[in-house]
């Protein structure tokens, strides 16, 4: 199999690259505008082919998009054309009707685009709350906060970059009708620097939460069910609450980073997805539906303004 990473950034280097090491059957191959970049990290991960030109590329199984969310149409809609499977970091594009068309590509030509929301994973989540995952109708409530320190923003690079993976997080059935949402906002001047979002499905409520003027950089997830709540403090470790007793959670010692935030389990699946060359329906449908709402987010907040 072989693989192009495109894009050999901060999150590339951060997320991916460390984890390559644990698929060494994957032919990999580096290719990033900046030489002085591309020669460096090719010589520390002992990458063979390296290529500064996208389009110089040879064939290829599949290939993963780490590029700037304004590169991402363009870099995905030449690789769907030409039938090669696409991982593309969140969010696809920064805008809906970008999201549909490439996945109308992708549907054309009958190959996998594969969108990159690494908290979907979170190993402790999953083995704390994996049956209510995937049935959410035993949810009762689910809230996840996401905060930063001192960084407000311009709105759509907000909630398209950013807000995205919490609102995600509780989109489990990837059907919210944008309609029913309900969106409360503080702006800092020009920039928008707290977004709330939630909404009523199945019987339980999800809600979304980013304030980017907050007192640290933290993020919160809690789960409810009926009479007992799980909240997780981060990604490693969490509390449940049951029988009016509190149990405490971790994730065992030594977990690496990079799989306590989801990103080795999300590169298992996408590798899963390039063998099998297909992305189950409700997995496409959940990636629409989120962009959707971020679409939806932002035209609301824009025609407030």
């Amino acid at each position: 199999m072989k693989i192009a990473l495109i894009g050999l950034g901060d999150i590339a280097q951060k997320a991916y690259l460390p984890l390559l090491h644990h698929w060494p059957q994957v032919e990999w191959l580096f290719c990033s505008r900046n030489p002085q970049v591309l020669a460096s990290l090719a010589a520390q991960y002992r990458i063979v082919d390296s290529y500064t030109d996208y389009q110089q590329l040879p064939e290829l199984d599949a290939v993963m998009i780490h590029s700037a969310t304004a590169s991402h149409l363009e870099l995905a809609a030449y690789f769907l054309a030409r039938r090669v499977a696409v991982f593309v970091d969140k969010p696809l594009c920064d805008n809906y009707a970008d999201c549909e068309r490439l996945y109308a590509l992708a549907a054309r030509f009958n190959v996998p685009l594969f969108v990159g929301f690494n908290r979907r994973y979170l190993p402790l989540l999953h083995q704390q709350a994996g049956a209510a995952l995937a049935n959410s109708k035993d949810i009762r409530s689910m809230r996840w906060e996401k905060h930063r320190h001192n960084q407000p923003g311009d709105i759509r690079t907000f909630v398209f970059d950013d807000f995205i993976h919490a609102l995600d997080g509780v989109n489990l059935s990837g059907r919210v009708n944008p309609a029913d949402m309900q969106i409360y906002s503080q702006m800092d001047g020009q920039q928008l620097a707290r977004l709330d979002c939630h909404w009523y499905a199945d019987g339980g409520m999800y809600h979304a939460s980013m304030d980017r003027c907050y007192g640290m950089t933290c993020e919160r997830i809690q789960l409810s069910q009926l009479n007992q709540t799980l909240e997780l403090d981060g990604f490693l470790r969490g509390t449940r609450w049951s029988e009016n007793r509190a149990e405490q959670l971790a994730l065992a010692d030594w977990t690496p980073m990079l799989h306590s935030k989801g990103f080795y389990a999300m590169l298992v699946h996408w590798l899963e997805v390039v063998k099998s060359g297909r992305l189950a329906d409700e997995v496409i449908g959940r990636n629409l539906n989120s962009h959707r709402l971020c679409e939806e987010i932002c035209q609301r907040l824009t025609r407030a303004c």
